[in-house]
C-alpha cells in the first residue's frame, strides 16, 4: 500500500535532495537579481546611448511614432524605471514597488506588442510576456531575505 502521508515525492537521485533543499532558499534571490540586472542595459540604452540604444531622443521619437506623448517624458520615466529601477531590484531596495511599476510598464508593452504575434523575433509580445511574469515574482514574494528592505527592517 501506498503511504500518502508525504507530500514530497520520492526523488530519482536521493543524492540531489540535499543539493536541491541547500539551494532553494537563494531561488528567489536568483530571480530578483537577474531580474534586476537585466533590466539595466535596456535603460542604458534608453538614457545614454548605450549598447546600441538610441538614447532619449531616439527613444523618445520612436514612443511618440506609437502614439505615447511627450515621448520625451515616457522615454526618460521608462528609461530610469529600466536603469535605477534594475539596480534597486538587483540589490533589493523597495522591490516591491519597483516590481510593481516594472509589471504596469510590462503590460502596456505586452499591448504594443501584442499586433504583431507571440515570438520576441518578430516583434512580438514574448519577452515583455516573461518580464511582466518576472516582475510579478518578485512583487508576491518581495524582497526576501537578503536583500535591503530585509535589511532595514520594512516589507513594501
Amino acid at each position: 500500500m501506498t503511504d500518502f502521508s508525504n507530500d514530497k515525492p520520492r526523488a530519482i537521485i536521493p543524492a540531489l535532495d540535499t543539493v536541491w533543499s541547500t539551494l532553494e532558499p537563494l531561488s528567489p534571490l536568483i530571480i530578483r537579481v537577474t531580474t534586476g540586472l537585466l533590466l539595466v542595459p535596456h535603460g542604458a540604452q534608453k538614457l545614454f546611448g548605450a549598447f546600441g540604444g538610441y538614447g532619449l531622443e531616439g527613444t523618445a521619437g520612436w514612443l511618440e511614432s506609437i502614439g505615447f506623448v511627450p515621448g520625451f517624458a515616457f522615454a526618460l520615466l521608462i528609461g530610469l524605471l529600466e536603469f535605477v529601477g534594475g539596480l534597486m531590484l538587483t540589490v533589493g531596495l523597495l522591490t516591491r514597488p519597483v516590481a510593481a511599476a516594472v509589471l504596469v510598464f510590462m503590460a502596456v508593452a505586452i499591448s504594443t506588442h501584442l499586433p504583431t504575434g507571440y515570438f520576441w523575433n518578430e516583434g512580438g509580445f514574448e519577452m515583455p510576456l516573461m518580464w511582466s511574469l518576472l516582475a510579478l515574482s518578485v512583487l508576491i514574494r518581495g524582497g526576501g531575505k537578503f536583500s535591503v528592505d530585509q535589511k532595514i527592517g520594512y516589507a513594501f
